[in-house]
């Protein structure tokens, strides 16, 4: 395991411009950097939310936006269209379904995801067409830059990053090591 020296503002969440899922008072911070099309990151999706559901009101995560553009090119739409979801207060039943429907996240699916979770349509047919939330995934990217990210999924525990290269039990054992230290 790296270590990213805590101190560095953009390993605390920021209520302001982070999508964060879980209370202030959790005793472990989940902060992720992924890619809505890449398979490593439903399976790391799937391994969170059953950390979310075991340890409930212990953790909090923080979904930060990395589309590997090249290697995914729907990915940084699909990005922008939780964005455009999330500000009608829709972001994560919206990232639920983009990890669930990860082969089809062209245009017209995106929108029928969006009508499925309440979004606004014309709000977000508006927004999606001129492209409003593309700035914000550009800073979640450089954000991820800064700190090195270079695989996805891209996972730091309490400022630490941890490597699930090889497995989501990496996961799970920095989360309960957190949990015992934090006690």
């Amino acid at each position: 395991m790296a270590h990213t020296p805590a101190r560095d503002p953009l390993l605390q969440p920021d209520p302001a411009t982070d999508h964060i899922l879980g209370l202030p008072t959790a005793r472990v911070t989940i902060i992720e950097y992924g890619d809505y099309a890449a398979p490593a990151c439903a399976q790391a999706h799937g391994a969170i939310g059953i950390l979310m559901r075991e340890y409930a009101a212990d953790i909090r995560l923080v979904y930060r936006h990395f589309p590997e553009v090249p290697v995914h090119p729907q990915a940084e739409l699909a990005a922008e269209a939780a964005e455009a979801v999330g500000a009608q207060g829709h972001f994560w039943p919206f990232h639920d379904l983009l990890f669930a429907h990860q082969d089809h996240l062209k245009e017209k699916a995106l929108r029928d995801y969006a009508d499925r979770v309440g979004a606004d349509l014309s709000r977000y047919d508006h927004e999606m067409r001129d492209r409003v939330y593309l700035q914000r995934v550009q800073e979640n990217i450089q954000g991820g830059r800064h700190l090195g990210v270079r695989t996805l999924p891209c996972i730091y525990i309490n400022g630490q990053l941890t490597d699930v290269s090889f497995g989501m039990q990496l996961l799970d054992a920095a989360v309960a090591r957190e949990m015992v230290q934090r006690a």
